[in-house]
């Protein structure tokens, strides 16, 4: 019977163990694609900070845990011909990101180029 005594007292323990976590320190950041949002069949390449962070193609959702703060976003046609990047790869979107906030945002496309379109956030 000794030999349970630990494990019991282990188990006892556990939630105060989990009450002693961290505070989150850093922010999620959810991108999506729809299937229909970009008239477009090239893919769509995610830039954070001036680094290629995804490729994206049709339908598909990326996501990251980032540090919070500003965040410099910039996204661009990826691919060979029509889907060379061009000059819109130049434009910058910044968004700020919340330690322990759920950031979604979906690709939207315009005259003026690619953006972000943010959808609903989860505390």
């Amino acid at each position: 019977m000794h030999g349970l005594r630990p494990v019991i007292l282990a188990f006892l323990a556990a939630p105060l163990l989990a009450e002693a976590a961290p505070p989150v320190d850093y922010g999620v950041l959810i991108i999506s694609r729809e299937r229909l949002e970009l008239a477009t069949a090239c893919d769509v390449g995610l830039y954070l900070e001036d680094q290629l962070a995804a490729r994206l193609v049709q339908g598909q959702i990326v996501s990251f845990n980032l540090p919070p703060g500003p965040l410099s976003i910039r996204l661009s046609l990826l691919g060979p011909g029509p889907c060379k990047p061009g000059i819109e790869q130049l434009r910058q979107q910044s968004i700020t990101l919340v330690a322990g906030q759920v950031s979604k945002y979906r690709l939207a496309q315009s005259t003026e180029g690619l953006y972000l379109v943010p959808t609903t956030a989860v505390q």
